[in-house]
């Protein structure tokens, strides 16, 4: 284990690198053992590289491993059996992931839930949406835990009593963004963190499209809810498309360039998603889905202007004005019908002063 994490750790040895170290040696042991006259004959290793491997084995490499052991983060490298197999046969495959958790099952389908940061109300809605859905449906959902669409589908898998896993550009003992520190350690719990970067690795820009190859290699179908035209939600359906996997795209509006890049994979053979019955059926999961009796009975129910505001509602968020102008109700007396309907499980506030329908429906 000590030269594994060795070899993973050397400064200024990329996968490409260490790959080609590999197959010059076989294990990170051999390598270990180089001489640098047997190094200065490797194609493609220079003086700068030779030096870095020199100088790095002047190292406590078992102290370093034990120290994020304590930490709980667990690292795996393509000489351990376990290492998954998905990630070993990809473009630039990784030699090595950290985690926290738990790896994904490699018995189970997995699907890629991404998209748009600075997303819509509505995309966001559907990201949860589909998430709980494919959890439901014993589906584990894989992300990169960013803002927006990312975090959506995580949220909606943990609702939906599924696993999660969040593939980070940044190390795994780096909470990045932030602000979603209680969805990071939701995951923990329900599924895991992971990361090819060592731990503590600050976020960096250039490490994001890297790590998308890694969210697309775990999937087994990659689903774009929301992403312009230039976003790194394309390159992780490029990725995935160059893995031989699926991919789906949610449908959105005409001249919204949240829409334009999922309407233009849409156009270039993609998946469309309109039915999440076929959705999950499509991607191996069972589908559990059931409207509750007990949830018609309580819309039969309904007085006149609760079923008005339930009618005005649907997966798309909206907020107590535009209720009020549909629905020619004032503040007081829809605020008094939202509260019935939310008593009933028949609608949600999907945060604050915005309401989405709870009946599983579109």
């Amino acid at each position: 284990m000590k030269e594994a994490y060795w070899l993973s750790n050397i400064p200024g040895i990329g996968n490409r690198l260490r790959n080609r170290l590999l197959e010059y040696t076989g294990s990170a042991g051999e390598v270990y053992k180089l001489t640098r006259c047997q190094l200065e004959k490797i194609p493609g290793i220079g003086e700068k590289e030779i030096a870095a491997i020199e100088k790095s084995r002047s190292v406590d490499w078992e102290r370093a491993y034990e120290r994020i052991m304590a930490g709980g983060v667990h690292f795996i490298s393509t000489e351990d059996k376990e290492f998954p197999d998905k990630l070993k046969n990809i473009p630039d495959a990784p030699y090595s992931i950290y985690y926290k958790g738990k790896l994904p099952d490699a018995d189970r389908r997995s699907v890629a839930i991404v998209g748009a940061r600075m997303c819509s109300p509505y995309g966001q809605a559907a990201a949860r949406k589909i998430g709980e859905t494919l959890a439901k449906a014993g589906i584990q959902v894989i992300s990169g835990m960013a803002k927006g669409i990312d975090s959506a589908g995580h949220v909606g898998a943990i609702s939906g009593g599924g696993a999660t896993f969040a593939v980070l550009g940044c190390g795994v003992e780096v909470c990045y963004p932030a602000s979603n520190r209680s969805l990071y350690e939701q995951m923990i719990q329900t599924g895991g963190i992971l990361s090819e970067y060592p731990p503590r690795r600050e976020a960096r820009a250039g490490q994001f499209p890297m790590r998308n190859r890694l969210i697309s290699a775990f999937s087994d179908a990659v689903i774009v809810v929301e992403a312009k035209v230039r976003s790194g939600s394309l390159i992780t359906a490029d990725c995935a498309l160059e893995q031989g996997k699926d991919v789906y795209a949610v449908p959105g509006r005409l001249f919204d360039p949240l829409s334009e890049g999922t309407n233009a994979l849409i156009a270039q053979g993609a998946g469309i998603i309109s039915d999440m019955e076929e959705l999950v059926r499509e991607l191996g999961g069972t589908w559990k889905e059931k409207t509750s009796g007990v949830k018609e009975n309580n819309q039969l129910l309904l007085e006149k202007d609760e079923s008005m505001v339930y009618s005005c509602l649907s997966l798309q968020p909206k907020s107590m004005s535009e209720l009020m102008e549909q629905t020619g109700l004032d503040a007081a007396v829809l605020a008094d019908k939202l509260i019935n309907l939310c008593k009933r499980g028949l609608v949600k506030e999907y945060f604050k002063n915005y309401y989405i329908r709870n009946d599983g429906s579109a």
